[in-house]
């Protein structure tokens, strides 16, 4: 028999669709029609002579032979993707400079810098994990190409807003009373000035709860490390939690409810060079593939509370 050939593109909306939790999702993402997509999932359903998708509740779910395919079907994507890369950037070269929060450094940073190097291979970053502020005032300066930072700071012309994240309670891993500082609410936080730190002692306030900084730490392991041991509860976002600490479930412990947060990229110049604006486009795409599965994995939480 004679092998069939994939589509590519049929491909990437059948993942789109998987990792979104929602074809109408992939449609919008990838600019395509609701029926476009339907179509294409079709075709490649009759190409691989076999069901991919099954009725599950009010969406639906892979078959045995969907998630076979999903596997395939990424790295053939990521294969392509690299390749495309690669041809229309082999001869970049030159250095770039990104500066980043310390959230990201364990979930995104490696991916980044995977997808870079197999793509321009002469290409040297410069990569510096720091707080907000230290970031933003490196990018005024013109000491660094790029940022991704919490916050959005309208004052730089160059920033773009890539998503909002809800702020969370973070705990420890495992469930267990509510934590007490001799009548106080115990917080392990950066020291000051910290979004996150202000914005829970704020809402903390306002709610009439009282809380004592019961550890401080220069370092997001720290902070981790002191949340997982019970000393205190953190704020932060979902997004990169190490498996020790959980996001707290809104309302738990009778904690009150915190704002989102935006999360930006700040570029130096205007106009970037070609290297900047090679590790731009992945970083954007980095991004958002991680906040498009936290969200996925939020959307499939609450339909299974729903169901």
């Amino acid at each position: 028999m004679r092998p069939i050939t994939f589509d590519l593109e049929v491909l990437r909306s059948f993942v789109a669709g998987v990792d979104l939790g929602s074809f109408g999702r992939a449609a919008d993402r990838l600019g395509r029609s609701t029926s476009a997509v339907s179509a294409q999932l079709k075709k490649l359903e009759e190409q691989a002579g076999v069901a991919l998708l099954r009725k599950d509740g009010r969406g639906l779910a892979l078959t045995d032979a969907g998630e076979t395919m999903l596997a395939y079907a990424r790295r053939l994507l990521d294969l392509n993707d690299q390749a495309w890369r690669a041809v229309r950037g082999a001869e970049l070269q030159g250095t770039v400079r990104l500066g980043l929060q310390e959230d990201f450094g364990e979930m995104l940073l490696p991916r980044v810098l995977g997808r870079f190097a197999r793509a321009h291979p002469k290409v040297r970053i410069e990569a510096r994990v720091a707080r907000n502020n230290d970031l933003l005032e490196r990018i005024s300066l013109g000491q660094l190409d790029l940022a991704l930072a919490w916050d959005h700071d309208a004052r730089l012309p160059q920033a773009q807003r890539l998503a909002e994240l809800p702020m969370c309670w973070i705990g420890p891993a495992q469930a267990g009373p509510a934590p007490d500082a001799g009548g106080a609410l115990p917080l392990a936080a950066f020291e000051s000035p910290c979004l996150f730190r202000g914005c829970a002692t704020d809402a903390l306030d306002r709610a009439g709860i009282p809380w004592l900084a019961t550890f401080t730490s220069p370092s997001l392991a720290g902070l981790w490390a002191a949340v997982s041991a019970g000393l205190g509860l953190a704020v932060r976002t979902p997004l990169g939690l190490p498996s020790v600490v959980r996001a707290l479930k809104p309302g738990e412990y009778g904690l009150p409810e915190l704002p989102a947060i935006a999360l930006s990229l700040y570029r130096a110049h205007a106009q970037p060079d070609p290297v900047c604006a090679a590790l731009d486009e992945i970083l954007v795409q980095c991004v958002n593939d991680s906040v498009a599965a936290w969200t996925a994995t939020r959307f499939a939480a609450s339909e299974a509370v729903e169901s």
